[in-house]
Parts: C-alpha cells; sequence; structure tokens
C-alpha cells in the first residue's frame, strides 16, 4: 500500500457517506448550481486548504464527499475540524487501497491528492483511470516513469489534471509576468534567480518524508518545481537542457561530524514528553510547540510510527541542501539558478535580463532567523507573513524595472488578503469555479506540471552523471515543446 498524508499505516474500510436515499437520487432544480463531488486523498498539512475552502467560499460549487489517509488518526482530526466548520455530520472515509471502487460507486468527479510526492503518480492514474479528473500539489510526480505513467493515463481516458501552482498567482510574480509580457525590457535574454530557505523552513525538509530522495526527489522537485514552473511561466517558454550541481554540504551526520557537533537525539521532541532542558536547540522541532503538529502527527505516531520531528544531522538523508543550475530554453533564454536550504533569512532575487533593459524582484519573506527561542510554528514565511526586527534586512518585495539609457522606477505590488499575498485565493477561485479569462495565463495543466518536473528530473540525472541532461531524453511520454 502507498502512503498518503506524511507517513504510512492501514485505515479503517470504507464509511458510507451520510446521506439519504432522497438526497442521493434529488436532481438539480431549475437554475440551480450543480456541485462538484470531490475526495480528497492525504490528510497532512496541505488539505486543510481545499477542505477548508469546500466548506467555506466554494460550498456552492464543491462538495467533499469523502477523504481518505492511511492514518486513521489524522482522518479523525480532519473530522473534527470539518464539524467545526459547520457540517451537519461526519463526512465519510475509505481505504486508499480502495480508490477505484469508492470513485466509481459514488460518482466522484474529482480527487484531490495532498500525499507524499512518491504516490502522486500511483493516485492520479488510478483515479483517471476509475473516471475522475485530478487536482494535485506540486509537484506532479518525481521521476520520469511516473511521467509517463500520467501522459500515457491522459491520453487514454481524456481526462484533466490539475497542478496547483500557487506561487503563479501571489501579485508580485504576476507583476513580473505582467512586465516581461509587455515588452518593456524587450527579448528576454537570461534570468538569475536565487532561493534562500532559512534554519527553520530550510531544515524542515531535513527532518520529515522529504530527506529521502526516493520520496520526494530532492529540492530540485519537490521544492525548486515552484520556481522552474515560475521561470517557465514568466518566459512562456520550454526548458531543453539541464546542468546541474550541487551536494549535502550543512545537513546530515557527516557534516555535523566535521563541525564539532557531538552526539545529538534522534528527534526534536523528547522521548516520553519529558520536558527539554537547558537551551533550545535551534535546529528541533518539538511538536508540541504547535498545537496543530501535536495533534495530526506526535498524537498519531502510534498508528504507524513516523516520526515528523526527525533530526536534521542524522544519518539516512540523500537528498542537498546546496544546489546550482544552468537551463537552456527553446527560444534562446538561460537560466542560472541557486537554492540553499540553510540561510539565515528567506526570500528569493530574480533577475531577468531582455534586450532593452532589465527587472529585479527582490523578495524577503523573513529577514532573520533570530535565536534558539523562535517558534517553529510558521515554517513557511510565504503563506503565512512574518514580521522579524532587522535594522538592516526588512521584510518586503520590491520590483524594480530600468530601460537601457533611462533611470530605474519602481513597480507598484499591490497584495490581496490571505496567503501568498492573496494568491491562494485566487487559485482556489479558478479551481472550483472554473479559470476566467486570464491574460497572465496562470491556471496550469498537467503539461506545466511535467514542464516544472521536466527541470527537476534532468537536474538530478545531471548530478548523478556531472553532464549536461537534455529533456528531450528524458522520454516523458509527450513532447513538451510549444509549437
Amino acid at each position: 500500500m502507498v502512503n498518503t498524508a506524511e507517513s504510512s499505516s492501514a485505515t479503517a474500510a470504507f464509511t458510507p457517506a451520510p446521506q439519504t436515499g432522497d438526497e442521493a437520487e434529488a436532481a438539480p432544480g431549475p437554475g440551480a448550481r450543480t456541485r462538484s463531488r470531490i475526495s480528497l486523498i492525504g490528510t497532512g498539512g496541505r488539505s486543510e486548504m481545499y477542505i477548508r475552502a469546500i466548506f467555506g467560499d466554494h460550498a456552492d460549487t464543491a462538495e467533499l464527499v469523502a477523504f481518505s489517509d492511511v492514518n486513521p488518526g489524522r482522518v479523525e482530526y480532519y473530522q473534527k475540524l470539518i464539524q467545526e466548520l459547520g457540517a451537519p455530520g461526519p463526512v465519510a472515509s475509505f481505504d486508499p487501497a480502495d480508490l477505484t471502487a469508492f470513485i466509481q460507486a459514488n460518482r466522484i468527479d474529482r480527487v484531490v491528492v495532498t500525499t507524499p510526492d512518491y504516490t502522486h503518480a500511483d493516485y492520479i492514474v488510478e483515479s483517471l483511470e476509475a473516471g475522475a479528473d485530478v487536482v494535485v500539489e506540486k509537484p506532479l510526480t518525481i521521476d520520469a516513469e511516473g511521467c509517463r505513467r500520467i501522459t500515457k493515463a491522459v491520453s487514454e481516458t481524456g481526462r484533466n489534471v490539475v497542478v496547483t501552482f500557487n506561487y503563479r498567482y501571489s501579485p508580485r510574480n504576476s507583476a513580473l509576468k505582467e512586465i516581461i509580457q509587455s515588452g518593456v525590457i524587450g527579448k528576454v535574454t537570461s534570468i538569475d534567480f536565487n532561493w534562500v530557505l532559512d534554519t527553520v523552513h530550510g531544515a524542515d525538509y531535513f527532518r520529515r518524508w522529504h530527506r529521502e530522495k526516493k520520496n520526494s526527489g530532492g529540492l530540485l522537485i519537490h521544492k525548486a518545481s515552484h520556481h522552474f514552473d515560475l521561470v517557465n511561466w514568466w518566459l512562456s517558454d520550454v526548458p531543453e537542457r539541464v546542468f546541474a550541481s550541487g551536494g549535502l554540504k550543512f545537513y546530515g551526520d557527516h557534516n555535523a561530524a566535521e563541525r564539532g557537533l557531538g552526539p545529538r537525539p534522534e528527534r526534536g521532541t523528547p522521548d516520553g514528553g519529558s520536558p527539554a532542558t537547558g537551551d533550545k536547540d535551534p535546529f528541533a522541532l518539538d511538536l508540541r510547540d504547535d498545537e496543530r503538529l501535536k495533534a495530526l502527527f506526535l498524537d498519531n505516531e502510534h498508528h504507524d510510527g513516523y516520526r515528523r520531528d526527525q533530526d536534521v544531522f542524522t544519518g539516512g538523508i540523500t537528498i542537498e541542501d546546496n544546489l546550482a543550475l544552468v537551463v537552456e530554453y527553446q527560444n534562446g533564454p538561460r537560466l542560472s539558478y541557486s537554492l540553499n536550504a540553510h540561510s539565515p533569512w528567506e526570500g528569493y532575487r530574480v533577475a531577468v535580463n531582455g534586450t532593452e533593459g532589465r527587472a529585479e524582484l527582490e523578495v524577503v519573506e523573513r529577514a532573520a532567523v533570530l535565536s534558539s527561542t523562535d517558534k517553529k510554528t510558521v515554517v513557511d514565511p510565504s503563506a503565512t507573513p512574518v514580521e522579524e526586527e532587522d535594522a538592516i534586512r526588512r521584510n518586503g518585495e520590491r520590483l524594480v524595472v530600468q530601460r537601457h539609457w533611462e533611470p530605474a522606477y519602481e513597480v507598484p505590488i499591490v497584495n490581496g488578503a490571505g496567503s501568498h499575498g492573496g494568491g491562494d485565493k485566487l487559485l482556489l477561485s479558478d479551481l472550483f469555479n472554473g479559470p476566467g479569462e486570464d491574460p497572465l495565463g496562470r491556471p496550469s495543466g498537467y503539461l506545466d506540471g511535467l514542464r516544472s518536473v521536466s527541470v527537476g528530473i534532468a537536474g538530478n540525472r545531471s548530478l548523478e552523471s556531472s553532464v549536461p541532461v537534455r529533456i528531450d531524453d528524458l522520454d516523458l511520454g509527450v513532447d513538451l515543446r510549444r509549437a
């Protein structure tokens, strides 16, 4: 059985949906809006956004018929949340092994997949073949074989797959797209893109299931697929060749020993719930500090043994924490990309060079991680903005454009309410209401998902071989080039 959410175990068998015969047979009246029948698989942290949307702003267009996870404790956690959101009763649950039967017996329209990356291809293909469309969290999948299976299933079933690239909807990234698309800097020749994850957010990938490349594809797939999609979208172009370099330079037992860190506990939460002693380890995640993480994972690890709080300096880490790539594009631009996962601040810098000028976007999402007592509850500051006092570096964003032989000017960025500057709200509207006219082309399909992971897959092969890799040679099952 494949894993869901953040871990694995068995769950209860299929639970019937709580509806009466009359409700099951009733047809919508004249002018009534049909609600999409949705099943969600994987009840880790990412599922909450969809559940809240279905029981909130999009209750008129979507119905959560059931959800599923291999860990029954997490299913129970979300049952309680659903009641808090005002549901009249519990939602059905089913064993992930019964996905096909559940889809077909309950006329499921769409399956939302929020499981670990290495399970995506299995659930996407099974859902498509069972007759449902799919919404999947990035990345689409982690390797070329998964891509081939998905492209084959899409071709044979004619069904739809949407990859939720919410970064496209962030106002700052949309503003840069508008600048490039307007032609004000001319034809793009190159992009320099540097992303830094701090020692709260970056470290978190090295204590969870992501730390093994067989589960996540490494940060080139799990994290950077967001970034590669942004570049593909900004340029309206397709990557062709990738050269990568990188390694595990900070986390892991070898690096800890080299820096003389000494013996360390295997996890951040003290065994038996005993209180921590001495100064708090800045790299330790005590699950008791976050009520939600405690309820989702610590309280449920007896079901499957999954530890959400592994020490980042233990053995068994097979992903890289420092990466650099050069990517060549179909229409000529070149991308220079770097990722660091142990920075003292978090954010990114993008410089787009064109034949008539240059655009520069600088984003500071967390100006500093100041001490070992900093709360770890805000792991991802791009989703949940934080304020840190730093006299030199300030949280914020700035987009500057300068044409040749002209002074620079700043482009205003207007943020909305909610995560990612209001971008998540726009994404959810497109998902549940259907995308409307969008001159920026933000809604994404499975080809966009393939194009983004193709860079990471090629990058991983380049890391192994130390030579450039052509994306055509990956044989992903479909021609990714644009006409």
